[in-house]
């Protein structure tokens, strides 16, 4: 059986950018196959206490790494022109020529309404993204580009710095509407842990949309960001996850809070149950184990674990001797 691909998901709400890259090889060095960077304006609660540029820290990781690396995920229609989120990607792949891959998601507002104006609704906020992402999609061709959209504007122009061959376009979602749009205009889809039967759905609504576009999505990857809360002991990996990661145990959607202050407060009300089925917490190396071959089964192709602690050195060491040679693709 195949070794699975089992990434590190770098945490920039949590940690300094130089830990981050030092964290990031040393999950290489473990055997992580690569590197996914979240890309936060503000952290979650102001206890994490960081949100550094992930562009500047996906180039610097590239150096200290030889594995996969892209932003999971960047928003390319509130904070950042998609022109821009294009000349950034453009230019980390020609760094790192084969290595990078672009993932792109629709935004929350505690990363994109200090700049936006207006903080629009869902759908409208879907289909900026998608309309982004036709921009990126013109400038990775290298020819002049001239767009005017419904949301975005943009003057004759074109990347002048770009690699042999664009990075793959990643769009993260969890529901079937825009999965199903994801298949028609990106390479591949991320998402989250999810019952079994909804992953399924947006697995056939991602398939069904790739093959109207002409694709087969037998040939697109699938990757998952999966969130666990692993310590010495079962009391200590409960505790980080509500102390440190409590916005995981929120039975709700977060896309509309703005502000770190408000999930502090929002996190007084985080119990330990209300992470059950959206997070594991436990001391027990095989019960991740399971977990995360569980999602390998059902057809993920790359896997990249977060662990929500800040024993991040240790959680490395030890799922990369105990966890990972045991997960098959």
């Amino acid at each position: 059986m195949a070794r699975a691909k089992i990434g590190y998901a770098a945490m920039l709400e949590q940690f300094p950018p130089g830990e981050v890259v030092d964290l990031s090889a040393r999950a290489e060095a473990a055997g992580f196959s690569g590197v996914m960077a979240a890309d936060h304006f503000q952290p979650w609660i102001p206890r994490q206490g960081n949100a550094s540029f992930v562009w500047e820290v996906l180039a610097v990781t590239g150096a200290r790494t030889t594995g996969d690396l892209g932003p999971g995920v960047t928003c390319p229609s509130f904070r950042m022109h998609p022109g821009i989120v294009a000349q950034a990607a453009a230019t980390l792949e020609v760094f790192y020529p084969g290595r990078t891959w672009l993932g792109l998601g629709s935004g929350e507002a505690l990363n994109e309404h200090v700049f936006s104006g207006y903080w629009p609704e869902t759908p409208e906020r879907i289909n900026r993204m998608f309309e982004a992402i036709e921009i990126i999609s013109k400038l990775f061709t290298g020819k002049d580009v001239k767009h005017d959209g419904r949301f975005f504007k943009m003057e004759t122009g074109r990347l002048w710095t770009l690699p042999p061959k664009a990075p793959p376009i990643y769009v993260a979602t969890a529901g079937p509407v825009t999965a199903k749009r994801t298949g028609q205009f990106a390479d591949g889809i991320i998402t989250v842990g999810a019952p079994e039967a909804k992953l399924e759905t947006v697995f056939s609504k991602f398939a069904e949309g790739a093959r109207e576009a002409g694709k087969d999505p037998s040939t697109m990857p699938k990757i998952l960001q999966l969130h666990l809360s692993w310590a010495p002991t079962d009391e200590e990996a409960i505790s980080n996850a509500v102390t440190e990661w409590p916005n995981g145990g929120m039975p709700y959607p977060k896309q509309d809070i703005r502000s770190p202050m408000d999930f502090e407060q929002m996190a007084k009300f985080v119990r330990p149950e209300d992470f059950k089925g959206r997070m594991l917490m436990s001391s027990d190396l095989e019960v991740h184990r399971r977990e995360i071959q569980k999602f390998l089964d059902m057809g993920f192709d790359q896997i990249y674990l977060h662990n929500v602690g800040r024993n991040q050195a240790e959680w490395i060491d030890i799922f990369g001797r105990d966890v990972l040679p045991k997960l098959t693709a």
